[in-house]
């Protein structure tokens, strides 16, 4: 059991979220949610975050359906790559092997969980640069301005799988994270886990599967500066009609205050803030929550919605609960 980081991980790098309303879910990303449009190809759109140093956080793709094309993590060096795939490689988990890369980064090479999601991992990357002044930060320490409801962050996103156990052990064996929470059920299975690869407290979360799908997303997240943005944000999504599915309210799990709400294919997105918690100690022991503590709700009381354990993207046929 992994206690602590491999260190060949940097950090959670992008999502590539796909959307049959690529036009609307665009809109809404860029001038609601307040993230920056970085460039654009002939399926996909290239999106950021305003401190985000990278050239793409959120990957948005044209597609036919909803839900999590590939997740993207950067790995700490050229050779930690290559040590990386190596171990990857005798994992027995499926492989999809090296691609070229896109416009935000190089080469990666590509593996899959056996639930149906596609990981990559990569070392070359583009750096985002300012293209005129309009978009060039005050302060010469921040990547960029900002507008909308203006997250600082990919924070990190949460999947859905049938089997939390064996997840945890493709994300120890595969990416060498660390569990630093999780939900120990009444019946033995674990219901979800908190992953890191580095001192934050979580970049990937995994949680039990209600609807009978496969390869589903539950959330992306963004992190904000503090909490005052996320009540500013809840003014913002109201007033341009968006679906807030719960909050703002504080998770008792990892203790972030919270927002939810649906972009318009359906994909549900959150905005966050944690404070200032990290995780340092070495030795790391994780938080159990136990079905009894999970009926409590969140931190301060507030029951978990119904949607919360069945929505996910893809939808799937027949078990969906709708707004």
């Amino acid at each position: 059991m992994s206690t602590n980081p491999s260190g060949a991980i940097a950090h959670l790098g992008h999502v590539e979220m796909l959307t049959d309303k690529f036009e609307e879910s665009l809109d809404f990303f860029v001038r609601v949610y307040g993230l920056k449009l970085s460039g654009r190809d002939e399926t996909s759109a290239y999106l950021r975050a305003w401190d985000d140093y990278e050239f793409c956080s959120l990957k948005l793709t044209r597609a036919a359906t909803t839900g999590v094309g590939h997740i993207a993590y950067r790995a700490a060096s050229p050779e930690a790559l290559a040590e990386r795939v190596a171990l990857i490689k005798a994992s027995g988990y499926k492989l999809h092997g090296w691609h070229d890369g896109d416009l935000s980064h190089g080469a990666a090479f590509r593996f899959e969980d056996p639930f149906g999601h596609v990981f990559e991992i990569y070392y070359d990357t583009v750096w985002y640069e300012p293209a005129d002044d309009s978009d060039r930060a005050a302060l010469k320490n921040t990547a960029s301005a900002f507008t909308g409801a203006a997250p600082r962050r990919l924070d990190h996103l949460n999947l859905l799988s049938a089997d939390v156990t064996e997840f945890r052990r493709f994300m120890e064996t595969c990416l060498g994270s660390r569990v630093t929470e999780c939900i120990q059920l009444d019946n033995g299975r674990l219901g979800g886990c908190w992953f890191t690869v580095n001192n934050k407290t979580y970049d990937l979360a995994c949680t039990e599967e209600h609807g009978g799908g496969n390869g589903r997303l539950h959330h992306v997240t963004y992190a904000t500066d503090q909490r005052e943005d996320i009540l500013r944000a809840a003014d913002i999504f109201l007033q341009n009609g968006v679906h807030i599915e719960t909050g703002p309210h504080k998770h008792a799990i990892q203790g972030t205050f919270f927002l939810y709400v649906w972009e318009p294919a359906g994909n549900r997105v959150e905005l966050a803030n944690a404070g200032a918690r990290l995780i340092l100690a070495p030795d790391w022991r994780p938080i159990v929550w136990t079905e009894k503590d999970r009926k409590k709700g969140q931190a301060w009381g507030l029951k978990t919605i119904d949607t919360f354990h069945s929505h996910g993207t893809p939808p799937v046929a027949g078990k969906e609960h709708g707004r």
